[in-house]
């Protein structure tokens, strides 16, 4: 008996599922933290300007840089490769969708807690590499056939397990970012 391509057995399945719980985990950490210890910014609950203007400076906010946007892009493929291995029948719009919304949460989550701000090319980027992993899943499915559940399963434990080893690296580095701190500027009118 063979497992057909587009259901992964129920072994797999739940590796699966561990691997993405792991690889989701690690990836709020990074955007919403920067791998720090979790901490909530001087400026949360405060107004803070959203950027509704993707790739340009707008209002206090300057552009992503290019190596800002690579990070997120890359980031977000192994996204992508996991929707295509848990919903294989997905299309690359449904994809695309729930790598926004997650996407849409983690900016939301780290502007309410003042541990970055909201920015729509970070949406845009997020959504593009989580699409970028999906394409890769494709022709996985391609090339493999009706092995797609067991290869795929195989490549998404591996991704899991190299994005722990990097953050555990990380963290026991010598590197230190460091939590952003917001600046708070209060007007005029409230300091008299």
């Amino acid at each position: 008996m063979t497992n057909s391509p587009r259901h992964p057995s129920r072994p797999s399945r739940g590796i699966l599922i561990l691997a993405f719980a792991v690889y989701l985990a690690l990836l709020a950490w990074v955007v919403l933290w920067k791998l720090e210890a979790p901490w909530i910014g001087d400026a949360a609950g405060l107004e803070r300007p959203i950027k509704l203007v993707p790739f340009v400076p707008s209002g206090e906010a300057g552009a992503s840089t290019p190596a800002e946007m690579l990070i997120n892009l890359v980031l977000f493929v192994p996204f992508g490769l996991f929707v295509g291995a848990l919903a294989p029948t997905w299309s690359w719009f449904k994809a695309g969708v729930a790598a926004l919304a997650a996407s849409l949460v983690l900016e939301t989550v780290q502007h309410l807690i003042s541990t970055g701000s909201f920015d729509t090319t970070d949406l845009i980027v997020n959504t593009a590499g989580a699409l970028i992993g999906w394409a890769i899943f494709v022709v996985v499915r391609r090339v493999s056939g009706e092995h797609t559940s067991v290869v795929m399963t195989r490549i998404c434990v591996i991704v899991a397990a190299l994005a722990l080893v990097a953050a555990v690296a990380f963290v026991a580095s010598p590197l230190n970012y460091g939590p952003q701190r917001d600046v708070v500027v209060k007007d005029a009118a409230s300091t008299r």
